[in-house]
C-alpha cells in the first residue's frame, strides 16, 4: 500500500476516496471502507483513503486514540485499500477554509467520494456534503453503522475501555482490540513471585483498559497466551501506569522488541492486596481462567 502525507504527492491520476479520521478502524469503518473498495472497482481507478493524524478529536478534544498512525496502516493494508493519504493535523490544518480542503480533494482527481452522514470540514466544521458535491458528483454518504440498536463510534470504544469492557469494544471493532509497543526495562517484581512480565512502552495518548485481561501477545518468537495488566499496582505502591503482561509458558528475553497485546476478557479490576503472597495466590487463579478464557 503506497502512502503519502499530501494530496500533492501522489500520481496525477483517477481514484475513488474515503475521508475520515478512522480511528480504530471499526465496524462502520470497515462499511465505509467496503463502499470505497466497490466504488473503485467500478470506475477501475484506485482506492484511497484520506486520513488525519492524529485523528481530530485528538487534537480538538484531547481525548485518547485508539490506533496510532502505524496500526491503522497496518489495518488499511489488511483491508485492501490501495493508498493512504495521511496528513498531519495541527491547529493551523485545522483553521483552514473549507475551501483549502476542497482543493484538496480536486487534487486526488475522484471519481466518487465517500463518507459518513455527519463528515464536516474546514475551520469551524462549515464545508459538508453540498460542498463535496462540487468536487464530484457521486458522493455516497454512509449513515451511522449500528449494532445492537447501539450507534458505533470511536467514543464509544473509548468509554467501553475504561470500564475495562474489552469484550464489548472488541464486538464493536469486528476484533479484539491491540495494542502495540516496545518492551522495556520495569523493576523485575514479576519474577520473584513466579510471574515475570514484560513491561510495555506504548506512545503517549494511546486508549488502554484499566484492570487485568486475558490477552494474546505476538512476539517475534511467536504468539503466546497469558494476561496482561494496566494499571498502578497499588500492592506495591505504584505511582504510574504501568502496562505488563505475563506470557504463558515462554522463556527468553523481550527487552527492545516491538510486540503487539491482543486484550482477549476482562478477569478482573485492579486491586490492594495484604501483600505478595495473596498477590500471588490471586494471580495463580487469574492464570487459570485466563488460559479457559484463551481456548
Amino acid at each position: 500500500m503506497k502512502t503519502y502525507i499530501s494530496p500533492a504527492q501522489r500520481p496525477d491520476t483517477e481514484t475513488v476516496v474515503a475521508v475520515g479520521s478512522f480511528d480504530g478502524m471499526h465496524l462502520g469503518h470497515q462499511a465505509l471502507l467496503a463502499r470505497l473498495k466497490e466504488r473503485a472497482r467500478h470506475y477501475r481507478v484506485p482506492s484511497v483513503v484520506y486520513t488525519f493524524d492524529p485523528p481530530t478529536r485528538v487534537l480538538m478534544q484531547g481525548v485518547e486514540f485508539l490506533s496510532t498512525l502505524p496500526e491503522k496502516l497496518d489495518l488499511l493494508t489488511r483491508y485492501g485499500i490501495d493508498e493512504v493519504v495521511a496528513v498531519p493535523f495541527t491547529t493551523e490544518f485545522a483553521a483552514r477554509p473549507k475551501d483549502a480542503f476542497l482543493d484538496d480533494l480536486r487534487t486526488l482527481r475522484p471519481r466518487a467520494l465517500v463518507i459518513g452522514e455527519d463528515f464536516h470540514f474546514g475551520k469551524g466544521r462549515a464545508g459538508g456534503l453540498d460542498d463535496l458535491k462540487t468536487v464530484c458528483s457521486d458522493v455516497v454518504a454512509l449513515p451511522m453503522h449500528s449494532l445492537g440498536g447501539e450507534d458505533i463510534k470511536s467514543t464509544r470504544i473509548r468509554e467501553m475501555l475504561r470500564l475495562g469492557d474489552v469484550e464489548g469494544a472488541a464486538r464493536f471493532l469486528g476484533r479484539h482490540y491491540d495494542a502495540q509497543g516496545v518492551v522495556v526495562q520495569g523493576d523485575q517484581l514479576g519474577r520473584t513471585i513466579g510471574y515475570p512480565t514484560a513491561n510495555i512502552r506504548v506512545p503517549d495518548g494511546k486508549a488502554l483498559p484499566l484492570g487485568v485481561f486475558a490477552a494474546k501477545t505476538i512476539t517475534e518468537q511467536g504468539t503466546f497466551g497469558g494476561m496482561a495488566n494496566v494499571g498502578y499496582r497499588p500492592t506495591v505502591n505504584g505511582k504510574e501506569l504501568r502496562f505488563e503482561v505475563n506470557l504463558f509458558d515462554f522463556s527468553g528475553d523481550l527487552y527492545g522488541q516491538e510486540v503487539q497485546v491482543k486484550f482477549w476478557s476482562f478477569l478482573r479490576g485492579e486491586q490492594r492486596f495484604g501483600g505478595l503472597d495473596e498477590l500471588k495466590a490471586q494471580l495463580a487463579h487469574d492464570a487459570l481462567t485466563a488460559r479457559e478464557r484463551l481456548v
